[in-house]
């Protein structure tokens, strides 16, 4: 079975804020990041059950996404039977989801 995977507007914004912090600093390395988490988001495509719950609900869920030294983590609801929605995203030294 294949998930969809959505974004939503605030997950998109998260993408956006966490691109631009890495390539004030260095755009391969931006570029490289952006590559990893999306490559984090198509394992949800057929996985999302295997993530660490992230609550109470056990719909609600966390991606770890692995980057060089520390990394990045999703989080996600599983909707239905087809379909995944990114509610944030976050880089694992940061305190915690905007």
């Amino acid at each position: 079975m294949t998930f969809r995977v959505r974004l939503t507007g605030a997950a998109r914004d998260d993408l956006r804020r966490l691109y631009k912090f890495v390539a004030e600093r260095d755009d391969a390395a931006a570029e490289r990041a952006l590559d990893a988490i999306e490559r984090g988001f198509g394992f949800l495509e057929h996985s999302p059950f295997s993530c660490r719950k992230a609550g109470a609900s056990p719909l609600l869920r966390e991606l770890i996404i692995a980057f060089v030294g520390a990394g990045y983590v999703a989080l996600f609801s599983i909707d239905d039977d087809r379909t995944v929605t990114l509610c944030a995203v976050r880089h694992q030294r940061e305190d915690d989801y905007r």
